[in-house]
């Protein structure tokens, strides 16, 4: 696996170090992007601990940018 991670890296010509565990935290990301509770992917990485879970977290600034929230729902007076 570490040596396809590599040859992707090299052939997509990423200079970045990456790695198999750069996949492990993308995945750990992209699943909390979508919504997955924390606790979920906790047992989805097999860790007995959050803030392991949360250690692998790397979130962008624009996370929650297309969530609806309760108050989004409320009507506005005109």
């Amino acid at each position: 696996m570490e040596r396809a991670v590599k040859v992707a890296v090299t052939v997509a010509r990423i200079s970045k170090k990456v790695s198999v565990h750069t996949l492990r935290h993308s995945y750990a990301t992209h699943l909390l992007e979508a919504g997955v509770d924390l606790r979920t992917i906790q047992i989805w990485l097999g860790h007995s601990s959050l803030h392991t879970t949360s250690g692998h977290l790397h979130v962008c600034d624009s996370a929650g940018m297309n969530r609806v929230t309760p108050l989004d729902e409320m009507p506005t007076q005109a």
